[in-house]
């Protein structure tokens, strides 16, 4: 283990930033993992509850039953209930608006993912670029006769590439996976708040 974070350390100053990245990347796919649970997103009771709306008579009690839970899905049907007695335009647009608001946190931190995907391999490069000037360097003052100089400004060449190659394309895995599953998470809630309009929409004309 000692050897391993030597090994590391050879890998120059750009290891600071790329252990930072790492760190930051880590964190935000532990948090996606979390928030982008579609059962933690769609909550059972709400669904059963909406699915069970026959009457203008049961939109009390599901509004009650969303007060209950916070999140994007329960956000977005309290919206549509609170302002049942409103025109359907005016519900449509006060449910985009809030849409706009829990697309924000269901995709935050997925730019941050992006852009350590993008600049880790950088990193690792630039890190590859100080290690071959240190090389050279020592070349022109040393010669070639000095091995363990030289090979240390190679490894640190080396170590730098692949770190920041380790760290960019997992990174970009998991922000192409949360990406797709936020996508899919943003369309279910559109699809449900369609359709409980559309339950609001029957009920006006049944009046």
């Amino acid at each position: 283990m000692i050897e391993f974070y030597h090994s590391l350390a050879q890998g120059g100053i750009v290891m600071i930033p790329l252990a930072i990245c790492s760190i930051l990347a880590l964190a935000i796919i532990i948090e996606k993992f979390i928030v982008l649970r579609k059962r933690r997103v769609f909550n059972p009771e709400i669904t059963s509850v909406i699915r069970n709306i026959a009457s203008p008579d049961d939109i009390p009690l599901a509004l009650s039953v969303c007060n209950n839970y916070n999140g994007p899905f329960s956000h977005l049907i309290s919206i549509i209930l609170q302002n049942f007695h409103q025109p359907l335009e005016d519900i449509k647009e006060d449910v985009s608006d809030q849409a706009r608001q829990e697309i924000n946190v269901l995709e935050r931190g997925l730019g941050i993912l992006e852009t350590i995907a993008a600049i880790a391999p950088i990193l690792g490069l630039l890190g590859t670029v100080f290690g071959m000037i240190r090389v050279f360097g020592d070349i022109s003052t040393q010669g070639v006769g000095d091995a363990a100089s030289l090979s240390s400004g190679i490894s640190e060449a080396l170590i730098s590439t692949a770190v920041g190659l380790s760290i960019g394309i997992p990174t970009l895995v998991f922000y192409n996976y949360f990406f797709q599953r936020a996508n899919s998470i943003i369309l279910e809630l559109e699809k449900s708040s369609n359709e409980l309009i559309r339950k609001i929409r029957a009920f006006k004309q049944e009046s």
